[in-house]
């Protein structure tokens, strides 16, 4: 019997429905394994499709030409090592979430994912058929158990495979991050080793794909739970990964392990992460954003510098009577400090030309809420002119705070194709703008030190649509709010739960009924980088229309 097994482990970035592209990155990935001497490749979950390809996956046309690519794969891949790549799979007529196993150029093994996640942002039960639970697959004279993702986080199935003969437990994931993901992906893994006793080899995918980010960080485990390696967050990676049998178990060799960033870090990364591919795999090439002084807009231009490079960065400053000097001084700071291009764009004379054309009806009514959103919305048809000019995409710049409780303005602010702190409450922007200016890492294309001038950090935040507006105006201290939001949206709490936390019932009230009106602007936004489990869009699905109220 075989002494020694060598698996290559392809963590790497797939994009959703280029099926051609995703089996050249698995040819390729194959050819490093076959030149390291490598007993099995190992690619993600549904890697042929990319990953959450949600009801595209049902389309018929469609899951056969990926399941028709895997055939082709398993000829081109036939003189060499074992593929095991995540495609999609019809037997009847069932469709399966599936990890195939490629040798002597065909499909030799199939294995059906039995646990389907029907939480937060999956929905796989009204996608696939469950498939039953299985036995370990052969490659040579070794036996692997393949929990895909889902079924590993459950004890049935790896217990299965241990009682089948399966030797050691390979899991492919397509496991999207949010914060502090990897401790709980950890801890299910450690108990799946414990319970079975075999060696796991936890692989992911990385990219970003609409609002998930796929993070990465696979690992392997020895039996007791021991971590033998860690490969890194976030980045495409290919690693030849050794397995020794002694006294008629499997070991993992010691590998590197790779550190993981704090999780103002981490947040960051995605944000960027998310950014950057949303633009590489929509076609888009440069950004565009209205940059007001303010921290939202500063942070989104930060992150677009980092992730595009400042070169691909407009920033647009569209000022009214009513913006600052000190906000005009800061949004041109910001600008410089991360060397993008700078636009002034003033909006009084379309705001004149605007209120001249209403003033016949609105004649005999007070200025208000209707004439602070027209700055809004001019602002929001200026930029996208500018977007269909010159090709930039536009990047809306709320934050959850402002997202969460309709402090923004639909087809004015929130107007445009990405939202990059979508998922990020104003006090972590805050943070994060003062971790930006004291952190630079190789993965950031904007420049390193402060680039957020502390001016913008510092002051009161406004969106100077009135003399002397600040936001304190019209919502709780960003503090409280955030924290009754994060009670009420993070956590699915109650107004009681706000009032055991020590908030006014009445203010905790005021910000429930703001949340529940604001579901058809979310409805109608940008899509963001998923940072929580609370985020919003397929993570907390309410109806637009909803007259329920918390009686408590």
């Amino acid at each position: 019997m075989a002494d020694r097994f060598r698996i290559t482990l392809a963590q790497l970035n797939p994009v959703v429905g280029d099926l051609a592209g995703n089996a050249t990155k698995a040819r390729a990935a194959w050819e490093q394994a076959r030149e390291a001497g490598a007993d099995l490749v190992a690619l993600p979950e549904m890697f042929i499709t990319g990953y959450n390809a949600q009801d595209l996956v049902m389309k018929p046309a469609f899951h056969t030409a990926a399941i028709e690519a895997v055939r082709a794969l398993a000829v081109d891949c036939a003189d060499g090592p074992t593929m095991a790549i995540g495609c999609p799979w019809v037997e009847g007529t069932e469709l399966f979430n599936s990890y195939l196993i490629l040798n002597g150029g065909r499909i030799a093994s199939t294995v059906l994912k039995h646990h389907l996640p029907n939480e937060t942002v999956f929905d796989e039960v009204r996608i696939f058929d469950a498939g039953p639970l299985g036995g370990p697959y052969a490659v040579g004279n070794v036996r692997i158990g393949s929990p895909i993702c889902e079924d590993a986080w459950h004890e049935d199935v790896a217990e299965t495979l241990a009682e089948t003969g399966a030797e050691f437990l390979l899991v492919p994931n397509g496991s999207p991050y949010y914060r502090n993901k990897f401790e709980t992906r950890l801890n299910h893994m450690v108990a799946r080793v414990v319970e079975t006793g075999l060696p796991l080899i936890y692989l992911n995918m990385v990219g970003g794909q609409d609002d998930q980010v796929f993070d990465g960080g696979s690992f392997a485990l020895n039996p007791g739970g021991e971590l033998a390696m860690q490969m890194p967050l976030f980045d495409e990676a290919i690693t030849h990964l050794d397995l020794e049998r002694t006294d008629a178990r499997w070991r993992v060799l010691p590998g590197v392990e790779h550190a993981h960033a704090d999780e103002y870090e981490q947040d960051y990364r995605v944000m960027v992460t998310g950014l950057r591919d949303y633009m590489a795999k929509s076609g888009f090439k440069k950004v565009l954003l209205g940059l007001s002084g303010g921290v939202d807009s500063a942070i989104v231009a930060t992150i677009a510098a980092d992730a595009l490079g400042p070169e691909n960065v407009r920033c647009v400053m569209l000022p009214s009577e009513y913006t600052s000097d000190e906000s005009l001084a800061d949004a041109e700071a910001v600008a410089t400090a991360l060397g993008c291009h700078y636009d002034y764009v003033p909006i009084s004379e379309g705001r004149a030309a605007i209120t001249n054309t209403l003033a016949p009806l609105f004649e005999g009514t007070e200025p208000g809420l209707t004439e602070e959103n027209i700055q809004s919305r001019l602002r929001g048809l200026l930029l996208m002119a500018m977007s269909n000019k010159f090709g930039e995409m536009l990047l809306t710049t709320g934050n959850k705070s402002e997202v969460a409780v309709g402090y923004a303005t639909i087809y004015g602010d929130m107007a445009g194709g990405y939202n990059p702190i979508k998922d990020l409450y104003k006090t972590r922007v805050f943070e994060t703008c003062r971790w930006r200016n004291a952190n630079h890492r190789d993965w950031m294309m904007g420049p390193a030190g402060e680039v957020i001038r502390p001016n913008v950090i510092d002051k009161p935040p406004t969106a100077e649509l009135r003399e002397d507006q600040k936001d304190s105006d019209s919502l709780p201290d960003y503090p409280d709010l955030d924290a009754m939001l994060e009670i009420l949206v993070d956590r699915n709490g109650s107004i009681s739960d706000c009032v055991a936390a020590g908030f006014d019932r009445a203010t905790a009230q005021k910000v429930e009924r703001l949340i529940y009106m604001s579901e058809y602007k979310r409805f109608q936004s940008a899509p963001g980088p998923r940072l929580t489990k609370g985020a919003f869009w397929l993570d907390r699905r309410y109806p637009i229309v909803n007259r329920w109220r918390d009686p408590s």
